[in-house]
């Protein structure tokens, strides 16, 4: 299978993993994070492929896209379709 953005993905994964941040760091470049049970909470994951999700969120609907990192593993960037 051919998949067009694995080496984007790959760099993100590089890239975000390197110096993994913590929640307080992540926090002040992306704005809110999520454990996974945060995440649980507040969104349903419809798929990933590293390091992106894509996730529906429960309050309202809306299906969008979130990233992670490895570990400690936190969820950022939620961006809105």
């Amino acid at each position: 299978m051919n998949d067009p953005t694995e080496s984007i993905r790959r760099a993100m994964v590089n890239e975000i993993n390197a110096e993994p941040g913590s929640r307080e760091f992540l926090e002040a470049k992306h704005g809110q994070v999520w454990d996974t049970t945060q995440l649980q909470q507040d969104f349903e994951v419809l798929g990933f492929m590293a390091p992106l999700i894509a996730a529906r969120r429960r309050s309202d609907g809306i299906k969008g896209s979130l990233m992670f990192q490895a570990s400690p593993r936190f969820y950022f960037g939620w961006s809105p379709e």
